[in-house]
């Protein structure tokens, strides 16, 4: 059980240290934009490398699709409620923050009954969600901060969603031998279907809107270092 409290706060505390960074300093949107596109490209690693070619090996693309289809409608629902909350409070980071929620707790799920099933811990593993994590908190906060979100607020949403993503890493440690491998591969893809949705919906026009023809490049480049650290895994 140590382990997993370890491992959940190591990958989930970006999240929070990003919150840090956007009150640290006011970042210019070129840069917030390339900070958000290096950030998707490490997501669409995520889900390429991570969670679908998991998925599959576990229990095949049946789970794997349902579970994906789920996701996406849960994002997409739960967008549209935050979307109108978000127009009566000002401020565009809170789909992000969502985004980051619903994938987070069942990637940390997984990570938790990985650990608790014997299979261990990948480094860069860790280290590709670290890499994903601290871009979509940024973005997210600076977009808050800038629609005039109180700072304590910001610092509230941020830290709830890195406890409940860490507490999930326990959950998941806590009930694995209670989860068969489909319901591993249905975990893992509703967090894909919940992040393609927001990166197509929100995190990808947010960062080609702020740093405009650089997007692609950093996009890539976000890919290329995920990708690489999860192949080095």
């Amino acid at each position: 059980m140590g382990q997993a409290v370890l491992w959940g706060v190591v990958a989930a505390s970006p999240l929070f240290v990003g919150a840090l960074l956007a009150l640290w300093r006011v970042w210019p949107p070129p840069w917030l934009g390339l900070v958000l596109g290096f950030g998707a490209g490490a997501l669409v690693s995520s889900i390429a490398f991570d969670l679908w070619e998991d998925g599959v090996e576990l229990a095949g693309p049946i789970p794997l699709v349902a579970g994906l289809a789920i996701g996406a409608l849960c994002y997409y629902a739960a967008d549209r409620f935050v979307e109108r909350r978000a127009a009566a409070s000002g401020g565009q980071g809170a789909p992000l923050a969502l985004g980051a929620l619903l994938d987070g707790i069942p990637e940390q799920l997984v990570l938790g009954i990985g650990l608790a099933s014997g299979d261990g811990i990948g480094v860069a593993l860790v280290i590709a969600i670290i890499v994903s994590n601290l871009p979509e908190s940024i973005g997210s906060s600076a977009d808050l901060l800038s629609g005039g979100a109180r700072k304590t607020r910001v610092l509230a949403l941020w830290a709830g969603v890195t406890v409940i993503c860490a507490l999930a890493t326990v959950g998941g440690y806590a009930l694995a031998d209670a989860v068969s491998a489909e319901v591993r591969a249905g975990v893992s893809g509703f967090a894909a279907g919940a992040l393609l949705v927001m990166l197509v919906d929100s995190m990808i026009p947010d960062a080609q809107q702020k740093a405009k023809d650089s997007t692609g490049l950093a996009t890539v480049l976000g890919f290329a270092v995920a990708a690489g650290l999860s192949l080095a895994g």
